[in-house]
């Protein structure tokens, strides 16, 4: 299945991750696909290598407002731990990549036989609830500044790269704040060395600055993954 791996297969038995790999599929994610609507049945779990996803809330027909994001450290379709087959979430790839990709009863068929899968589907289950328990606190109680901080960190910790392409209004639309705040935001972690952008090609200079500057929520996360998903 090549060299990169995604965290939560990895974590798995030999033989149980061997036989997960034998009924998926390596596909290829393009930015601003969609891969699943609120109320809609999952017909496919998606586990990312290269790419990376945000699953967004809607509301009232806004475009929508990012309450997670999930990289090769997750997976899209984790409420099939549940027993549940319905989407909650907007889930719109953010980074084009590779993903493995298998069918719903084709998953539904290894958690039934997989004591060790339904394990790492139930801790990833309550860091993905607690990102976004985290996320709805965030946006209605820390700044731009400081959010934009952490939403960078947590792109550059699932593309793997120093450098991405973004532009203001995705951010805007991932943040749930006017395009105008996001550059004025930009503009003083550009200012402070921690950031390059122009013309929507973003690259981290500093990362332990921006971490920094990020609010405690970045932190909080990534100690709750490492606790459950070492």
């Amino acid at each position: 299945m090549g060299t990169v791996e995604n965290h939560l297969i990895e974590l798995l038995p030999r033989r149980e991750r061997s036989r997960l790999h034998a009924v998926c599929e390596m596909i290829q994610l393009a930015q601003g696909e969609v891969l699943c609507e609120p109320g809609k049945a999952i017909s496919h779990v998606y586990f990312p290598l290269e790419a990376s996803i945000s699953l967004l809330a809607l509301i009232d027909g806004s475009p929508g407002v990012e309450i997670a994001m999930v990289g090769r450290e997750g997976m899209l379709g984790v409420q099939m731990i549940l027993g549940v087959t319905l989407a909650s979430v907007h889930a719109l790839v953010q980074s084009p990549g590779s993903a493995l990709r298998i069918t719903a009863a084709a998953f539904r068929h290894e958690l039934a036989r997989s004591p060790a899968l339904r394990r790492g589907m139930s801790h990833y289950l309550y860091v993905h609830m607690a990102q976004m328990t985290t996320s709805a606190a965030c946006l209605r109680f820390h700044l731009i500044g400081p959010r934009l901080a952490r939403w960078l960190l947590m792109s550059q910790d699932r593309v793997h790269s120093d450098s991405f392409h973004v532009t203001h209004e995705f951010l805007a639309t991932m943040l749930g704040v006017r395009r105008e705040g996001i550059t004025t935001a930009a503009s003083a972690l550009q200012r402070s060395g921690l950031i390059a952008y122009r013309r929507g090609n973003l690259t981290v200079l500093d990362r332990q600055g921006l971490e920094a500057a990020a609010c405690g929520c970045y932190a909080a996360e990534r100690e709750a993954y490492a606790a459950l998903l070492p």
